[in-house]
């Protein structure tokens, strides 16, 4: 589904990604994990069309990304939760799940979807006319989840999901990802909880100093001595 080959990419003379290989497929939960400044943020802006690019290529589905406006990848089928969850503060959650589904291929199912998200987090129904900027860290992590979804996406990208959750709310937030897998969505998840990220993933990569210096099946990955303890101090 997502194909990303020889990737290379900084700011100015700044260089951030040094020819990454990574790919996604259907259904699929890949966790990228590294330490901080390692590139992962910067790799999923690109994806979403928020960064240039200095070599390689980004398709879905055989579309060449890089060549695309970044609205466009809301219509070929990619959600992108940032870090920090960017949900749109002064507008009421209900606004946010409407402005979700802007795309033309997703409005005739609005309605459906936002009492999915109702349904899935009887939370945000009982908020649902509050700013969003009045809710929990956990609770805009939900919206920020359910705006995604009425997207009708076939890839979600989410950058962080567990920052400055409580344990109650990481928990949650990953058992929605495993959920979400199951109906066919593709995950790619960026996170520096590596036990996290690898426990609930398909396959792993980690990006270190804008390199992939790993990667391979997930359950694998956790129990490789390196891993273990250069991210886990074991």
């Amino acid at each position: 589904m997502l194909e990303i080959k020889g990737l290379c990419a900084g700011y100015g003379d700044l260089k951030v990604l040094f020819d990454v290989d990574l790919t996604v497929k259907e259904g699929e939960i890949v966790s990228l994990v590294g330490s901080n400044g390692a590139g992962k943020t910067t790799l999923l802006r690109i994806i979403s069309g928020l960064e240039k690019i200095n070599g390689g290529a980004v398709t879905f589905n055989g579309v060449d990304l890089i060549a695309q406006k970044p609205y466009r990848r809301a219509e070929l089928g990619i959600a992108h939760i940032p870090q920090g969850r960017g949900v749109l503060t002064r507008l009421t959650v209900r606004e946010n799940l409407i402005m979700g589904a802007y795309h033309k291929s997703a409005r005739p199912n609005m309605e459906k979807h936002i009492q999915r998200a109702y349904e899935m987090f009887p939370i945000l129904k009982e908020r649902q006319n509050q700013p969003a900027g009045r809710l929990s860290g956990g609770e805009q992590q939900m919206l920020a989840i359910s705006r995604a979804l009425t997207m009708e996406p076939q890839l979600i990208m989410m950058d962080e999901p567990s920052l400055g959750l409580a344990p109650i709310y990481v928990k949650q937030v990953f058992e929605i990802i495993k959920g979400l897998s199951k109906e066919g969505i593709a995950i790619l998840v960026v996170e520096q909880n590596l036990y996290q990220a690898l426990s609930i993933a398909d396959r792993g990569y980690v990006l270190e100093t804008g390199r992939i210096t790993m990667e391979g099946d997930a359950k694998d990955m956790l129990a490789n001595p390196d891993i273990q303890a250069a991210y886990l101090g074991i």
